[in-house]
């Protein structure tokens, strides 16, 4: 063991005092933020105005809304219900973006639901819903009440806003969440690929330049390529570490200045008249940023303590499963140039991986989707995408069961690699092929 640790630290020294591991730590997640922050910025681009239907069957709001009109929504007052699938498919309301259903009960439960095509930005519906309880507001103290409008909005209790996706209404299909997953799953490949041919590239330089006769003299083989798998392993660990603190400091740095919360509207009223909140809005709408679905997704909707964790389990998983193929190929070249051909299968392998995620995405129900997320070489990606979107209680075994089963096939293989790296690591001169593998494997 001792001598398993001298080697994983000589590994773990080498790697980080490299140039190209201080660039790639730096470098790397800065190229990330930028890519981030661009992605952050593309919310100004929203559509500028939105026709918006009110389904209003009992006309409980006359059929108006705002005192002035807004230069940002134009409403349109119905008397029916229209259902989701009839707003998002009939030619008569191809024109509207938005559906604001007002149902007979409002009164009494505050919910409305607002039914859209395109998600619009926080500040526009913030907006939207500034406008709506405005309007119930003035109805309310009309109707139901002797206070003064200002009086009654110290105790009124505040309305609920759905908004749902037209051609999603039940939020079956959360494709947001999905590829949340599926970069992290991307992530998890990458750092494998990179580090599999750090491990490759070591032990083939060492056999190339005979180094490893002499560590042979004073340790074993297998001890030798135990130190080496774990020293660069706990080499891509500290990067990992080095990218989600950069990383994160820079969301937070964003947060704090490029993307603040906004400030929220419906409060303005508590303090002004209808036409200075009104006018207050306007200069609010002006000059807040718009947020985009990007925003809210980093913000707000990733879990980002339960997608690490299982992220550094995946990893070292993917990592002990692939990087004992790498350790393979590396061990068993005849030369430096000798392995080229391995490469490409494994590469194959781990864009077969990348794309099975991307079937995942689309097809979840499917029992290849179920598969995918036991194999080996896919569940790094596909179970990713399946935590993303989240476990029912029952299925919460199947992340686990992923986890023991590329753990146990990492174990395996990093077995039959020991024995390629024992019979084959002071070989030089031959010819990799796949029968001298085999051949290698039968001794012990």
């Amino acid at each position: 063991m001792r001598k398993i640790q001298l080697i994983a630290q000589r590994e773990l020294k080498e790697r980080i005092s490299s140039r190209s591991f201080l660039l790639t730590a730096l470098l790397g997640p800065l190229f990330v933020l930028g890519l981030v922050y661009a992605l952050f910025s593309l919310g100004g681009s929203e559509k500028q105005h939105w026709n918006v239907l009110i389904m209003d069957k009992t006309e409980i709001m006359e059929n108006k809304i705002a005192p002035k009109q807004d230069p940002r929504f134009t409403f349109h007052f119905i008397n029916e219900f229209v259902e989701y699938d009839q707003f998002a498919t009939l030619e008569q309301f191809k024109d509207y973006d938005l559906a604001v259903l007002i149902n007979e009960k409002i009164i009494s439960n505050k919910q409305v639901i607002v039914s859209y095509r395109e998600l619009p930005s926080e500040s526009i519906q913030r907006r939207l819903i500034y406008h709506v309880e405005r309007r119930f507001e003035e109805i309310m103290v009309k109707q139901f009440t002797d206070l003064e409008v200002s009086k009654f909005r110290e105790i009124k209790q505040s309305m609920n806003f759905s908004f749902k996706n037209t051609s999603d209404p039940k939020n079956e299909i959360n494709h947001k969440a999905a590829w949340v997953g599926y970069v992290f799953g991307i992530g998890i490949l990458l750092f494998v690929f990179l580090f599999g041919m750090t491990i490759l590239r070591g032990v083939a330089h060492e056999k190339s330049n005979r180094v490893v006769e002499v560590l042979l003299a004073s340790v074993h083989p297998r001890q030798l390529l135990t130190g080496k798998v774990i020293g660069v392993g706990v080499t891509a660990l500290v990067q990992f570490v080095l990218w989600g603190l950069i990383i994160g400091v820079g969301l937070y740095l964003f947060r704090q200045t490029f993307f603040p919360d906004l400030l929220d509207p419906t409060l303005l009223v508590e303090q002004m008249s209808q036409d200075v909140a009104q006018q207050a809005l306007d200069k609010f709408a002006l000059t807040a940023r718009n947020y985009n679905d990007f925003v809210d997704l980093v913000y707000r909707d990733i879990h980002f303590t339960n997608m690490l964790l299982f992220f550094v389990l995946f990893f070292l998983g993917a990592y002990f499963f692939y990087g004992s193929f790498f350790a393979m190929i590396g061990s068993a070249m005849g030369s430096e140039s000798d392995g080229q051909q391995y490469i490409i299968p494994i590469s194959i392998v781990l864009v077969l991986s990348i794309l099975s995620g991307y079937y995942v995405i689309y097809h979840p129900q499917t029992s290849l989707a179920e598969i995918l997320g036991y194999l080996p070489f896919t569940s790094p990606v596909v179970m990713m995408i399946e935590l993303s979107r989240g476990f029912s209680e029952g299925d919460v075994w199947k992340i686990y069961f992923s986890l023991f089963l590329i753990f146990l096939a990492g174990f395996i293989l990093f077995r039959l690699a020991g024995r390629i790296y024992k019979n084959g690591i002071l070989q030089f001169g031959h010819r990799l092929k796949f029968r001298l593998i085999i051949r290698w494997l039968k001794i012990s």
